[in-house]
């Protein structure tokens, strides 16, 4: 982004909050683009536009005026919320202590006021401010604030607890989820939900039904979600006072989907590459259907073109070409579901099959140091899900102790499918080639790329450790008309690209 020029000591009260306004939206901007977010400087410029017509003390608004103009893929919304609530924790935010037990008075008073049964409690925690409060009136204020439902009420006690119970220590190298373990340890808010349940069947005319009980506690457990929210942004903005905003961004920073390694994924970014996968499955065939759709011209067609020039007086003005009738390619997948291994098949089986309609045949076999075709189990299956955890469990793929035997594996694919590749068919192998030292059988994929159109290889670990150990994909990969590094979405996206 262009430097601005700060405004002279004469400009206007508008001119210097412009310019604060910039550099801020610069810095933000500058935090997505290192936690990975695209952001174009077209896009800069609509989200400095857009800011202008909103008011900046509407915190959500301005939350979601820059993911309007600066978030293009609905995977990256949690990334670009991390960054948000990370880098303005601190802009506009009252983290003084005395200021949040001022504030916790007050809405003590103006409680008291409205409600005679917490009087004597009330007055006696407003007079001392939040300081003075007990962990015993402290629950007594969490337990109104849920029943009322009350925002700045949760607020004030959402601070007021974390400045009791998380025991944050400046400098200290914890994360902030092990305060935020601390914290609702101390509130116990599954006791709290059943008071909050027991004072709603009380106070009903008549006995709950089971949809009318139902109604309520989903009600309470969603300003209870609420409050957990309120005390993770105390704790957030804490930890950005005490390391700064740089600091917080960088621990708190996480790949976004398409980055994420398939062999290391947590089980919460699983199911993050699950969700992300099917939109990619759209874009990719829609992308092969066009490619195969508007194919180049073949060569000149000169009787059609003769026969057309008649109406132009034997003139031949308009050429006519022989178009190219490409068939639709037969792809056989070939993936080794080993150990770690297996997740990356998984979402490769997931990305192929979603597109299978752009192939004429789709055939998938899996090995271990056994191999065996598993193409009956995505047969007739709605959910892809189920086939592959059918895979998983049903295949018939040890053959002696279960680990890797690549070259055992491709001897028996030779064996039983060789005959049925064709120059039609583009054979697509998944692994990391670690064959445990046995021998390669390197000659069956020599014989497979002389059969088939197209033999590749995806491997989903990173170059610098091919060829280490007991990796041998560089004795494949000289058979292979591509090798490929695919380790997440990103790769195998520009994979099945080169592919169409």
């Amino acid at each position: 982004m262009t430097d601005v020029a700060a405004p002279g000591p004469g400009a206007s009260p508008e001119a210097a909050a412009g310019f604060a306004i910039t550099e801020l939206l610069a810095g933000f901007i500058q935090e997505l683009r290192q936690a990975g977010l695209p952001v174009s400087l077209t896009e800069n410029l609509d989200a400095m536009e857009a800011v202008k017509h909103i008011p900046l003390e509407d915190r959500e608004a301005f939350k979601y005026a820059l993911a309007a103009t600066l978030v293009k893929n609905n995977t990256h919304w949690r990334a670009f919320e991390t960054v948000f609530e990370v880098y303005f924790s601190m802009r506009g935010s009252r983290y003084r202590i005395g200021e949040a037990d001022d504030e916790l008075a007050q809405l003590l008073e103006q409680l008291e006021q409205g409600d005679d049964e917490m009087q004597g409690e009330g007055a006696r925690s407003g007079a001392g401010g939040g300081e003075s409060m007990t962990p015993e009136e402290i629950a007594e204020m969490l337990f109104r604030a849920l029943q009322k439902g009350d925002d700045a009420l949760m607020r004030a006690v959402a601070r007021q607890s974390v400045r009791r119970f998380a025991g944050m220590e400046p400098g200290r190298p914890v994360g902030g989820t092990y305060y935020l373990y601390r914290t609702l340890r101390n509130l116990d808010l599954d006791g709290v939900m059943d008071r909050l349940m027991e004072q709603a069947r009380g106070q009903a005319p008549e006995p709950l039904t089971p949809l009318e009980e139902r109604l309520e506690q989903d009600e309470f457990q969603t300003r209870v979600d609420q409050l957990k929210r309120e005390i993770e942004a105390e704790i957030r903005r804490a930890l950005v006072a005490d390391r700064g905003v740089e600091a917080m961004a960088r621990t708190l920073r996480k790949p976004l989907p398409e980055d994420v390694d398939f062999m290391h994924a947590s089980r919460e970014e699983m199911a993050s590459l699950r969700k992300a996968i099917y939109p990619l499955t759209r874009k990719l065939a829609v992308r092969l259907a066009r490619k195969r759709r508007h194919g180049r011209k073949g060569p000149l067609d000169f009787r059609n073109t003769m026969r057309h020039s008649l109406s132009f007086g034997g003139v031949p003005a308009e050429l006519k070409f022989k178009y190219p009738r490409p068939s639709k390619p037969e792809i056989f997948v070939v993936a080794d579901i080993s150990g770690s291994v297996a997740a990356f098949a998984r979402f490769t089986l997931h990305l192929v099959y979603a597109i299978s309609g752009q192939f004429s045949k789709v055939r998938a076999f899996v090995f271990i140091d056994g191999i065996d075709e598993v193409t009956r189990m995505f047969e007739g299956v709605e959910d892809i899900s189920e086939a592959v955890h059918r895979v998983n469990t049903e295949a018939d793929v040890v053959w002696v102790d279960g680990h890797s035997d690549y070259g055992h594996a491709f001897e028996v694919f030779h064996q039983r499918f060789a005959k049925e590749i064709s120059p039609k068919t583009t054979v697509i192998i998944l692994g990391d080639a670690r064959n445990n030292y046995h021998a390669s059988q390197s000659w069956v994929l020599k014989d497979i790329e002389r059969r088939a159109r197209h033999l590749y290889w995806l491997n989903p670990e990173p170059k610098s450790y091919w060829d280490t150990g007991d990796s041998i994909v560089g004795e494949y990969s000289v058979h292979c008309d591509g090798t490929f590094e695919c380790r997440n979405l990103r790769q195998l996206e520009k994979f099945v690209d080169y592919l169409a």
